[in-house]
C-alpha cells in the first residue's frame, strides 16, 4: 500500500518540524531506534521501492524529526542507506526512461520524490545535530559532530564512541554528488507539469544552498565545487534559473561569506555550462538596487561579490558596465569603492585582450574613457575610494601596454592629491608615483635616467634635426619652383604615415602610445608645449605655404618630367627619417611632461616626510630613494631632508594590511646603504671603496650646521653596527693627509667624516693624532681656516663621547697634560696672523679643544689673551702720520671723526681711516681686527671657564665621595647598628661637604672671575662695556659684533655684572641696524635667562620686539627662544601671548610652523592658553597691535581648538560676553561675536550663559556680521545631541535676537535721523549768525564806497548760497 504523498505540500510542513503529523510516529526517545531503523534499512537495501510502503517511510520520518535523540551511528548508517537506495532508484528510472512506455517511466516519479524528500530533510537534521552535540565533538580537521543518543539505553562512554564515527562533512560532498546524479534525470518525462517538475529540483538543490550557508564548509575546496556543480546544473538543464536568482540575491544580502563563491559560481556557469543569462540578470538587479550612506552588510556584500565577478568573468561584466556604473554615485562608499575596483579589472581584461590587436582603435576608446572614469573618481568625498582609485591605477601600471597618454594623467592627478587631507590617500599617492618610475616607459630609448636637462636637451636635438631634414628634403627634390616642392614634401609625408603607420606602429610600441597618428602635428604641439610654443610653430614653417595649393596641375606637370628614380629614392628614405625624427621628438615631448610633473609634486614629498603617520614617511623615503637611482633632479634635496629622520624615537617594526613596517630610523640607515655605501656589481674592490669614501665625502657638500648634526648621529650608529670598513676610513685619511693640491672640500669633508665615525670609535683619532696636527694645524690648517676648525671638532673627540648622567660624579673624560704638542698647535693656530673672518669659528673650536682635553686650560688661555692683547694694543711699525698711536680705541675714534658720515652698512668704508694730517689714506684693518679677535677669545673664555668650574666641582665632589667611602669600609668592623647610624651622620656630612663645594664654586664665578683682585677677565668687562656702549666711536661692523657676542658671555658668568649691564645689551637689541648683532643677542639673552631668569624676566617686552623684527632670521630666533623660555618655565607670560598668535599667519612656513609647534606645546601645560586667552584677543583686536579681520579669525580658530574642556568653554562665553559692554568699536563686536561661535556649545551651561548675556550685546544685533555669528551658534547648540538639550530656550533666544537685531536696526535709523537733523540745525544755525554780522557792519558811520560794494555782494553771494 503507498502512502499518499504530494512534495510540495510535505516541503511546505515541513518549515514547521514541531507540528509536523506523521501518521505511524516512533518516538526515539521512549524507543530505542536501533531496531527501528534496521527494519526500514533492510527494506529498502532490498527493494528501493518499499520506500512507498508507509511504515518504512514513517519510520525515517520519526528518526529525521528526533534527530536530537538518535545517535551518531544510526545517522551515519540512515544516509547510506538513503543514498544508496536514492542512486539505485535514480539508475532505473535512467534506464526505464529510455523506454517507450511512459507509465513505467513515470512508476519512479513518487519514490524518487520520497528520497528527495528524506535527503532534503537529512540535511536539515544533521545540521541541528552538528549544533547540539558541537561542545562535545572531538575537534578533528574536520568537525564531527554527535547527536544525543546516549540518553537512549547506551552508555555516555558507548555514546561518545559512536559520536566520533560520524562526521556529516565527510558524508556532504557524497551526498551532493548523487544530487547532481538525479540531475541528470529526463524530468520532463517523470513529471508532466511545471509546478511537479519545479517542487522537484527545489528539493534537490535546496541541500545546496543549505550546506553553502556554513561558511566553516564553503572553505572545503571539494564540498565548495559540489555546491557550485548542483546549481549549475540545475540552472542549465532543468529551469532553475530564476529561483538560483532569488536564493543568490538573498545569500548575497544574509551571507557576507558567500560574496565571492556565489561569483565563482556564476562564472563557472558562464565558462563551463555555457549559460552566461544568470550572471547578466544578477547584475542588471544589483545595478537597480539603491543603497544609503548608513547600509554596512548589504554594499559590503553586493561590492565583493562585483569585484570577484569582474575579476573571475570581466567579459560578463563589460556587457553590463553602462547600468553599473550608475553606483559611481551611491551613497554608499563600499559600492563606489567595488565599481573603482571593477573598472580596474576590465581595464586589464581588454588590455590583455586579442581585441587590441584586432580593434585596436575601439579597444582604445573603451579604455581611454574608463581610464577617464578612474581619473575623475580621484575627487570623491570618501578617502576609501580615493585610496581605492590610487591602488587601482597603481595596478594597471603593469599592464604590457604602457598607456603614454593615460600615465600622464595619472601622474598630473597623482601629484595633485599629495595635499588631500587624509594621510592614508597621501600615502597611496606616493606609492603609485614611485611604480609610475619604476614602470616608466622612456627607458627604451635612451636608458633609464630621468633628468630633466638630459631630456631638455634631448628634446633639442631631435626638434633641430627635423627642423633640417625637412630642409634638406625640400632641397633634395625641387627645380625651380621651392613652394611647390614644399607642398609635395608635406604630401608625400602624409601618404608615408598611411603606408607605414601600423608598421611603426608595431615597432615602436614599447615607446610611445599605440593611439598617436604620425601626422597629428597638432597633437605633438600639445605635449611639447611646455618647452617653447614658438620652437614648435617653427617646425611647421615649411609647411605653411596653403594658398599654393592653387598650383597642383602645373607642379605635377614638373614633378613627372624633372624628378629622376634616383631623386624618388632618396626622397622615400629621407622621409621615413623625418618620420622617425617625428616620433622620437614627440616621444621626448612626452617623457619631459611626466619628468616636470613629478618634479612638481618633490616639494610636497618633501613636506611628507615630517608627518606625524609612519607609512606615508616611510613611501616618501622610499619615493626618493627611487627619483635619485633615476638621476631626478630635485631628489637630492629630499635625500638630505630624510637626514633629520634619524632623530625619530621609532625604530619598531609594525605590521600593516599584511606588510610589515620597519621602523624609520632603520628604513632611513637602510636607504643611505642602498644609495651610498653597498658596493656595486663587477666593480674592483678598491673602486668600491674610493666610490663610498667619494659618497660620504660629498654628503659634507653645503651641508647646513642641522644636516652635519644629523649626519653624524647617522655615522656613529653606522661605526657602531660595523657597517662601516676600514678600507674606507683609512681611504679618508688618505684623502685627509694628501700632499697634493686637493679642492679644498674634498679634505674638509673628510676630516668631518673622519670626525663623526670617532664617536663611536675614539681611536679612528687618537691614532692618528700627528696627522691632524701636521695637516689641519700645520700649513694646510693655515691655509684653510675651516680645514683648521673641523680638525679642532676632530681633536676633541680624543675625550670621548660618554654622555654625564644627571647625578652622577663619574667622569669619564680623558685630560692631557698642557705639554702636549696638541696645545702648543692650537695656541699657534689661534695666533697666527689672520685677515679672515673664518678665523672666529677656528678660534672657538679651538678654545672648546683646550678646554675638552686640557688639565689647566686656565693656563694656556691666560698665556693666549696676554698675547693677543700686546698684539691689539702694540704700536705700528709703519704708521708715519699717528707716531703717538698706542691705543686702539684713539685710533677707531679718529677713523669714526672722518667717516662719520658714512652709514654704518657700509662695512668696508668703516675700517678704512685716514688721519687729519695727511691726505694720503692708510688702511687701520690690522689694528680693529686684532681688537676683534682678542674680544672674541676674552668672551669664549669666560664663558667655557663656567663649564670648566662645574667639571671641577663635579671632580671635587667626587674625591669627598670616594675618601668618605673609603672611611665607611675602613669602618666596618663595627656592629650594624652603629654602622647605620654612622651612615647617616656620614650622609648628612656628605651633603654638607657638597653644600659647601657648590657654593665655594658659585662664589668663584659671581666675584672672582670678573671682580677678583687676581683675574685677568676683570680687565677687559669695562673695555666690552665701553666698546659696545660707544656705538658713535666704534662702527666697525666686525669690532661690534665680536664685542657684543662676547659682551653677551660676560652677561652669563656673574649676577652683579649682567644685572649692572643688561640694560646696555637690551639697548643694542633696539638701536643696532645689523640683523647679525641682533640675532646673537637674541640668542645670547635665552643663556642668560637660564643663568639668572629673573633678571630677562623683568625686561620680557624687549625681548618680545625681535617677533615683529624685519629681518627673518632675528624673528625665527626670537620665537625659537621664547619657545624654549615660556615652555620650560625660565619666564612668565604676562599678556605679550598675542604678538607669539601673531606668527600663526607669518607669511614665511617656517616661522608659522614654529609658532603651531609653541602652541601645541602650550596646550599641553595646564590652562595655560585658556588663562592668556582673553589678552590675545584683547592685543589682536584692538590698538596698535591689531591685525586684520582675516587674520584675526584664522588665528583665533587656531587657538581656540585647544579649548576642549566644557567648564572652560562655558567661563569663555560668560567672559566675551561681558566684553561687549565696554566695547564701542563695531570691529571689535566682529571680533567677539567670531570668538564666541568657535566655542562647542555642547552642554546646556554654555547656552544658559550666552542668553544671560543677552543684555550685554542686543544693541550691538544690528551688526550684520554680529547677527550672522549669533545664527551660527544658534545652529551648533541645535544640532549637539545632548540629552538635556534647551529647544524651547533656543527657540524664544532665537525670537528675541530677531526682535532687538530689528529694533537695534530701528534705532541706528532713528539716530541717523537724529544726527541728520543735528546737522541741518547746525547749519541754520551757522546762517543766521553770518546773517547777523552783516547787519553789524552796515550802520557804521562813513563807509568807504569801495568797501561797501564788496560787501553787498558778499551778502548777496551768502543769501543765494544759502537759498
Amino acid at each position: 500500500m503507498s502512502v499518499a504523498f504530494e512534495l510540495q505540500d510535505e516541503l511546505q510542513a515541513l518549515q514547521d518540524i514541531a507540528n509536523y503529523d506523521i501518521p505511524n510516529e516512533h518516538d526515539p526517545h521512549s524507543t530505542d531506534p536501533g531496531p527501528l531503523l534496521q527494519q526500514a534499512v533492510g527494506a529498502i537495501a532490498n527493494s528501493p521501492e518499499d520506500i512507498t510502503d508507509p511504515e518504512i517511510f514513517d519510520i525515517f520520518r520519526s528518526l529525521l524529526k528526533y534527530s536530537d535523540a538518535v545517535a551518531g551511528a544510526h545517522m551515519s548508517k540512515m544516509l547510506d542507506a538513503l543514498l544508496s537506495a536514492f542512486g539505485a532508484q535514480i539508475d532505473a528510472a535512467i534506464r526505464d526512461s529510455k523506454e517507450d512506455d511512459q507509465q513505467v517511466v513515470m512508476a519512479h516519479k513518487l519514490p524518487l520524490e520520497m528520497y528527495a524528500f528524506l535527503v532534503n530533510w537529512f540535511v536539515r537534521a544533521a545540521e541541528k545535530v552538528k549544533a547540539t552535540g558541537e561542545e562535545e565533538a572531538p575537534p578533528p580537521p574536520v568537525k564531527s559532530r554527535r547527536g544525543k543518543g546516549g540518553k537512549a539505553g547506551t552508555s555516555r562512554s558507548a555514546a561518545a564512541k559512536k559520536t566520533e564515527q560520524w562526521t556529516w562533512s565527510d558524508q556532504i560532498p557524497g551526498a551532493l554528488e548523487l544530487i547532481c546524479k538525479a540531475l541528470k534525470l529526463k524530468t520532463h518525462r517523470i513529471w508532466v507539469t511545471s509546478p511537479e517538475r519545479d517542487a522537484f529540483i527545489t528539493c534537490l538543490t535546496h541541500p545546496a544552498y543549505r550546506v553553502a550557508e556554513s561558511e566553516q564548509y564553503m572553505k572545503v575546496q571539494k564540498i565548495r565545487m559540489h555546491v557550485y556543480k548542483v546549481i549549475c546544473i540545475a540552472v542549465k538543464h532543468h529551469g532553475h534559473a530564476l529561483a538560483a536568482q532569488i536564493n543568490i540575491m538573498q545569500s548575497l544580502q544574509y551571507y557576507e561569506h558567500l560574496s565571492e563563491p556565489m561569483a565563482e559560481c556564476l562564472s563557472i556557469l558562464a565558462k563551463e555550462f555555457d549559460h552566461a543569462q544568470l550572471g547578466d540578470e544578477i547584475l542588471r538587479e544589483i545595478a537597480g538596487k539603491t543603497f544609503n550612506a548608513q547600509d554596512t552588510k548589504g554594499p559590503r556584500a553586493f561590492s565583493r561579490f562585483l569585484v570577484r565577478f569582474s575579476e573571475e568573468s570581466p567579459r560578463s561584466v563589460l556587457k553590463q558596465i553602462s547600468i553599473l556604473l550608475g553606483h559611481l554615485d551611491s551613497e554608499s562608499y563600499p559600492m563606489r569603492m567595488a565599481i573603482v575596483e571593477v573598472i580596474g579589472s576590465l581595464i586589464r581584461e581588454l588590455a590583455t585582450s586579442e581585441d587590441m590587436t584586432n580593434d585596436s582603435n575601439q579597444t582604445y576608446k573603451q579604455l581611454d574613457g574608463l581610464f577617464e572614469l578612474l581619473i575623475s573618481r580621484t575627487l570623491d568625498l570618501s578617502s576609501y575610494v580615493r585610496s581605492k582609485v590610487l591602488t587601482t591605477l597603481s595596478k594597471m601600471l603593469d599592464l604590457p601596454v604602457r598607456f603614454a597618454k593615460q600615465r600622464l594623467r595619472i601622474t598630473r592627478a597623482a601629484v595633485d592629491m599629495l595635499e588631500d587631507k587624509a594621510s592614508t590617500v597621501r600615502k597611496v599617492t606616493v606609492s603609485i608615483l614611485v611604480r609610475l618610475i619604476l614602470t616608466h616607459p622612456y627607458g627604451d630609448m635612451y636608458g633609464g635616467d630621468l633628468n630633466l636637462q638630459n631630456w631638455e636637451e634631448r628634446y633639442n636635438a631631435a626638434k633641430e634635426k627635423l627642423q633640417e631634414m625637412e630642409g634638406v628634403v625640400g632641397k633634395a627634390v625641387e627645380k625651380d619652383e621651392d613652394e611647390d616642392e614644399d607642398e609635395e614634401e608635406e604630401t608625400n609625408v602624409e601618404e608615408a604615415d598611411e603606408a607605414e603607420g601600423s608598421k611603426k606602429r608595431s615597432k615602436r610600441k614599447a615607446k610611445i602610445d599605440d593611439d598617436m597618428d604620425v601626422d597629428e602635428n597638432d597633437d605633438a604641439d600639445e605635449d611639447a608645449e611646455m618647452e617653447d610654443a614658438d620652437a614648435d610653430d617653427n617646425d611647421d614653417a615649411p609647411e605653411t605655404p596653403k594658398p599654393r595649393k592653387k598650383k597642383i596641375p602645373r607642379k605635377s606637370i614638373v614633378d613627372v618630367a624633372a624628378i629622376a628614380s634616383e631623386q624618388e629614392a632618396l626622397a622615400a628614405l629621407q622621409t621615413n627619417e623625418i618620420l622617425s625624427l617625428r616620433l622620437r621628438k614627440k616621444y621626448c615631448a612626452e617623457a619631459l611632461n611626466f619628468v616636470r610633473t613629478l618634479e612638481d609634486g618633490m616639494v610636497q614629498i618633501t613636506q611628507l616626510l615630517g608627518s606625524m603617520n609612519k607609512p606615508e614617511v616611510l613611501e616618501s623615503m622610499e619615493y626618493f630613494r627611487v627619483a635619485f637611482e633615476y638621476n631626478f633632479g630635485g631628489a637630492q634635496a629630499g635625500i638630505k631632508r630624510m637626514l633629520h629622520l634619524i632623530w625619530h624615537k621609532d625604530n619598531s617594526s609594525t605590521s600593516e594590511e599584511g606588510k610589515e613596517l620597519k621602523g624609520i630610523r632603520s628604513r632611513l640607515l637602510e636607504c643611505y646603504r642602498m644609495l651610498y655605501f653597498d658596493p656595486i656589481p663587477d666593480m674592483e674592490p678598491k673602486q668600491q671603496v674610493n666610490r663610498i669614501a667619494k659618497n660620504m665625502i660629498e654628503l659634507t657638500y653645503d651641508a647646513t650646521l642641522a644636516e652635519l648634526t644629523s649626519l653624524e648621529e647617522m655615522m656613529r650608529i653606522m661605526m657602531e653596527d660595523g657597517q662601516i670598513h676600514y678600507d674606507v676610513i683609512n681611504k679618508l685619511w688618505q684623502v685627509y693627509s694628501a700632499h697634493k693640491a686637493l679642492p679644498p672640500s674634498q679634505r674638509r669633508g673628510a676630516i668631518i667624516i673622519l670626525g663623526m665615525l670617532a664617536l663611536s670609535k675614539r681611536t679612528i683619532i687618537s691614532e692618528k693624532v700627528d696627522t691632524l696636527l701636521k695637516i689641519g694645524l700645520g700649513p694646510f690648517g693655515k691655509a684653510d681656516l675651516t680645514l683648521a676648525r673641523y680638525t679642532c671638532l676632530a681633536l676633541q673627540r680624543l675625550n670621548g663621547s660618554a654622555k654625564k648622567i644627571k647625578g652622577s660624579l663619574l667622569d669619564k673624560t680623558l685630560r692631557m697634560e698642557m705639554e702636549n704638542p696638541i696645545f702648543r698647535k692650537l695656541q699657534d693656530a689661534i695666533e697666527h696672523p689672520c685677515r679672515s673672518k673664518d678665523w672666529f669659528g677656528m678660534a672657538e673650536q679651538a678654545i672648546n679643544t683646550i678646554y675638552a682635553l686640557g688639565e689647566h686650560p686656565d693656563q694656556l688661555c691666560n698665556d693666549l689673551i696676554k698675547n693677543l692683547t700686546q698684539r691689539a694694543f702694540a704700536r705700528r711699525q709703519k704708521s708715519e702720520e699717528l707716531p703717538t698711536e698706542g691705543d686702539a680705541e684713539m685710533l677707531m675714534e679718529d677713523d669714526q671723526e672722518k667717516e662719520l658720515p658714512i652709514p654704518v652698512s657700509h662695512a668696508p668704508s668703516s675700517t678704512q681711516i685716514s688721519s687729519q694730517r695727511s691726505s694720503t689714506s692708510e688702511k687701520d684693518l690690522g689694528d680693529v681686527f686684532h681688537l676683534s679677535q682678542l674680544l672674541f677669545v676674552v668672551g669664549h673664555v669666560a664663558i667655557k671657564h663656567i663649564v670648566f668650574l662645574e667639571l671641577v666641582e663635579r671632580e671635587w665632589k667626587r674625591q669627598k665621595d670616594e675618601k668618605q667611602l673609603a672611611e665607611k669600609l675602613a669602618a666596618g668592623t663595627s656592629s650594624s647598628d652603629k654602622a647605620s647610624k654612622e651612615t647617616e651622620e656620614l650622609d648628612q656630612v656628605a651633603g654638607n661637604a657638597e653644600d659647601e663645594i657648590g657654593e665655594r664654586i658659585a662664589a668663584v664665578r659671581e666675584t672672582e672671575l670678573l671682580y677678583g683682585e687676581q683675574s685677568l677677565l676683570r680687565l677687559y668687562g669695562p673695555l666690552l662695556v665701553h666698546v659696545c656702549g660707544s656705538p658713535h666711536k666704534f662702527k666697525n661692523r666686525t669690532l661690534r659684533a665680536a664685542a657684543t657676542l662676547s659682551f653677551s658671555k660676560f652677561l652669563c658668568v656673574s649676577s652683579q655684572f649682567c644685572d649692572q649691564h643688561h640694560h646696555l645689551l637690551f639697548k643694542i637689541l633696539e638701536t643696532s641696524k645689523d640683523p647679525n648683532i641682533r640675532s646673537n643677542i637674541v640668542i645670547a639673552l635665552g643663556d642668560v635667562a637660564v643663568s639668572f631668569s629673573n633678571i630677562v624676566d623683568e625686561n620680557s617686552n624687549e625681548l618680545y620686539k625681535g617677533l615683529s623684527d624685519g629681518d627673518l632670521v632675528v624673528k625665527k630666533n626670537t620665537l625659537m627662544v621664547l619657545t624654549h623660555l615660556i615652555l620650560n618655565g625660565m619666564i612668565k607670560v604676562k599678556g605679550q601671548l598675542g604678538e607669539m598668535a601673531k606668527c600663526l599667519e607669518d607669511e614665511e612656513p617656517r616661522i608659522s610652523d614654529l609658532a603651531k609647534l609653541f602652541f601645541t606645546e602650550l596646550s599641553t601645560k595646564d590652562n595655560a592658553i585658556y588663562n592668556n586667552l582673553p589678552d590675545v584677543i584683547s592685543h589682536l583686536s584692538t590698538g596698535d597691535h591689531a591685525v586684520e579681520e582675516e587674520i584675526f579669525k584664522s588665528t583665533m580658530r587656531y587657538i581656540f581648538s585647544f579649548i576642549e574642556k566644557e567648564k572652560q568653554a562655558e567661563n569663555i562665553v560668560e567672559k566675551l560676553c561681558q566684553r561687549f559692554r565696554l566695547s564701542e568699536d563695531p570691529r571689535q563686536w566682529r571680533d567677539i561675536a567670531f570668538c564666541l561661535s568657535l566655542l562647542p556649545f555642547k552642554s546646556e551651561r554654555s547656552v544658559k550663559k550666552l542668553i544671560e548675556g543677552l543684555q550685554f550685546y542686543r544693541d550691538k544685533l544690528h551688526e550684520e556680521d554680529v547677527y550672522e555669528r549669533f545664527n551660527e551658534i544658534l545652529a551648533k547648540a541645535r544640532s549637539n545631541k545632548s540629552a538635556n538639550k534647551p529647544d524651547t530656550e533656543l527657540n524664544e533666544f532665537e525670537s528675541i535676537l530677531d526682535e532687538h537685531r530689528r529694533q537695534g536696526a530701528e534705532d541706528q535709523a532713528f539716530e541717523k535721523r537724529v544726527e541728520g537733523k543735528k546737522a541741518a540745525a547746525k547749519r541754520k544755525a551757522t546762517r543766521r549768525s553770518a546773517r547777523k554780522k552783516v547787519i553789524e557792519v552796515e550802520p557804521e558811520p562813513e563807509p568807504e564806497p569801495e568797501s561797501h560794494a564788496p560787501a553787498t555782494q558778499d551778502d548777496d553771494d551768502d543769501d543765494e548760497m544759502y537759498l
